[in-house]
């Protein structure tokens, strides 16, 4: 089972997508490592955005999608971006998505001591544990 996992920061959403095979995670290397959100003051960018998450969706056969949720007020509240990138990712039709706390995140982490594989980018770490979390949840 393959779950792709976001993290949305500013106005890009970094994707590492994980597979689960018995117990041993693996990451799924893709080209796309990222999509971001151009001037989301325009309709037509969102709409652009929003078609770009579909076809990488589709393309990729993802049927699930783990997003690691941010804080809605205080000092490290996630920016109007980032809600609507979000917005958009909820909004896909045959796909699942979850919001992992943080800190939830970080227990699954240490639980089952998530190794982080070298075909990563150092900025796809969060966005590959919310995958290797929302996969051990289930």
């Amino acid at each position: 089972m393959n779950i792709c996992g976001i993290e949305i920061k500013g106005s890009e959403a970094i994707i590492a997508v994980a597979s689960l095979d018995g117990q041993a995670l693996s990451h799924v290397a893709l080209a796309t490592k990222k999509i971001a959100l151009d001037d989301d003051d325009e309709a037509a960018n969102v709409k652009v955005f929003a078609a770009q998450v579909a076809s990488f969706v589709r393309e990729n056969s993802i049927d699930r999608i783990a997003i690691k949720k941010r804080s809605k007020k205080g000092e490290f509240a996630g920016g109007p971006t980032t809600f609507k990138i979000e917005g958009v990712f909820q909004l896909l039709e045959n796909c699942e998505v979850t919001l992992l706390s943080p800190q939830t995140i970080n227990a699954q982490a240490k639980k089952h001591n998530f190794e982080l594989p070298g075909t990563l980018n150092k900025y796809q770490h969060e966005a590959y544990k919310a995958a290797c979390s929302a996969l051990m949840k289930k």
